[in-house]
């Protein structure tokens, strides 16, 4: 899970069910990516302290934080903040998970609309989907549009606290 504060400029912090180091990787053959260090365990974080939230996709990394009580309270807060949560990919499990799907429309990987179906959300096949503070996405070929997109949604977010 990513968490971006802006200030200054966006700071964007890794939170991970561990502390340490993250080997990202895209699925489950183990397309393996880079190795980045965890800022601080989801258990020591606080919505408070962050301006949005991003949720990784592939299969392996929403399956695990799915599991994670910590990871699940902490995404369930965070949604319920109203504060900006992007989700792309297999990230809308965790959504799933956490209980909050409930009359939202989402995008994800297409083969998550059953499981967002049967948690009340409506699932549709678009390149980014916003509804209110959830802004999701399909697949990597959507990045570039999704990355505008919530972005821009978390710097509006940050700068109506900040006045």
């Amino acid at each position: 899970m990513c968490g971006r504060r802006f200030t200054a400029g966006p700071e964007v912090e890794i939170l991970s069910t561990h502390g340490g180091e993250i080997q990202s990787f895209h699925d489950l053959d183990l397309e393996f990516g880079g190795r980045y260090p965890v800022a601080k365990p989801v258990a020591e974080s606080r919505v408070g302290d962050y301006d949005g939230l991003h949720l990784p996709g592939g299969v392996g990394n929403p399956d695990r934080l799915r599991i994670d009580d910590d990871a699940v309270t902490f995404i369930r807060q965070f949604v319920e903040s109203g504060k900006p949560v992007g989700v792309i990919c297999h990230g809308p499990w965790t959504l799933v998970e956490a209980g909050v799907l409930g009359g939202r429309t989402l995008t994800s990987w297409p083969s998550l609309q059953t499981d967002i179906g049967h948690a009340g959300g409506r699932w549709v096949d678009e390149e980014v989907a916003e509804d209110g503070n959830l802004i999701s996405s399909r697949k990597p070929d959507d990045i570039p549009a999704f990355n505008e997109r919530l972005i821009s949604k978390i710097a509006a977010s940050a700068a109506s606290r900040a006045a």
